[in-house]
């Protein structure tokens, strides 16, 4: 599949019933699960759309592309409940074909309209019953062995709402890291958090046996960052260097990422020019097209999604100075970038 196409599809969305879907939360997007040309994709699901899956194919209106096209399959593991009576569904979600994903803290300490990222949903699916606020450890251990043992799951994701004290949710993490891992031996695990206040946190994400490490800005620009996530630019980009150099000693190089969304108002030069100081840290930009969430503020306030032809260039430089670092998302195991699927960066052979 070319760049272009996977830019655009996952911009104009597509028309197919999709079973395997994600709506609300701390975004980029609300999904449907497909497997595009064989490999991962979350794509709007957009009942305008002008692509539509057909006959196991992806059209373009009345144009066969060629690229097999079919929705993800539902787990099984969705069918079943844990000891204390919660569906399994409330509590991870397949993400792609094989990733297990969760939200271990469902509630985020910036969430107040003043300081809540504008993209973000974390809330709303709590407040929708669709998951419950605070994942066990025990519980995300008892979903993932069944995840891996009936539906072939092969990485995991933990992220976080951002919690008050100064380990920003790692603690938590931590915890649910090593009961996985107990249920689970060797499952690939990626961790995601703001930088923690006492950098010393990172060892323990890395001690508890995480494989990999997401710590997100989102922009690398302030006044991006200020008008965008409020909360979060309270924590310096400085801090962030930080962590990531931190994370780098510990996890290694190409084991650490962080979201750059396309279509805030960034200057794309700028976005590909802070994407090649990321590259040079060791740290893998995970270049993703903005696109409104149900309920977000941004939606809200009639944010649209950026013009393809200005995601697909950035994410076809970005790329190519991923190749030319030796940097892949597959290489980190685990995670948002060795999923690819939020991303065209795959598409551009990164």
């Amino acid at each position: 599949m070319s760049v272009g196409t996977r830019v655009d599809v996952a911009i104009r969305g597509v028309r197919v019933d999709a079973p395997v879907r994600r709506a609300g939360g701390a975004g980029p997007s609300d999904d449907g699960h497909l497997l595009l040309g064989g490999a991962g994709a979350a794509i709007p699901l957009d009942p305008a759309s002008p692509y539509v899956v057909r006959d196991g194919s992806l059209w373009l209106g009345d144009a066969d592309l060629g690229i097999p096209a079919r929705p993800v399959d539902r787990p099984r593991f969705y069918d079943l409940v844990t000891e204390d009576g919660v569906p399994y569904e409330r509590l991870a979600r397949l993400h792609g074909a094989d990733v297990l994903a969760t939200t271990v803290v469902q509630t985020c300490v910036r969430y107040g309209e003043a300081d809540r990222c504008r993209f973000c949903t974390v809330e709303e699916s709590l407040r929708a019953g669709a998951t419950v606020a605070a994942k066990t450890p025990e519980q995300l251990a008892e979903v993932a062995e069944a995840a891996v043992r009936l539906d072939g799951v092969r990485q995991m994701v933990m992220t976080t709402g951002t919690t008050a004290g100064p380990d920003r949710g790692a603690r938590v993490l931590a915890r649910a890291v090593r009961a996985v891992l107990r249920a689970v031996p060797g499952l690939p695990i990626q961790v995601q958090c703001e930088p923690p206040a006492d950098l010393a946190w990172l060892a323990v994400l890395h001690e508890a046996g995480a494989t990999a490490i997401g710590i997100h800005a989102e922009s690398l620009d302030e006044q991006v960052r200020r008008a965008w996530t409020p909360g979060k630019a309270a924590v310096p980009l400085t801090a962030y260097e930080a962590a990531w150099d931190e994370a780098v000693r510990l996890f290694g190089r190409n084991r650490v990422s962080t979201y750059l969304l396309v279509g805030l108002g960034e200057d794309p030069d700028e976005l590909v020019d802070g994407a090649a100081r990321l590259v040079a840290r060791g740290v893998y930009p995970f270049v993703v097209p903005f696109r409104p969430l149900k309920d977000s503020l941004a939606a809200r306030d009639g944010a649209t999604p950026p013009d393809p032809r200005v995601v697909r260039d950035v994410t076809e430089r970005v790329a190519a100075l991923l190749r030319a670092a030796g940097m892949t998302g597959a290489a980190q195991q685990a995670g948002c970038a060795a999923c690819g699927a939020c991303s065209a960066l795959p598409a551009a052979g990164a």
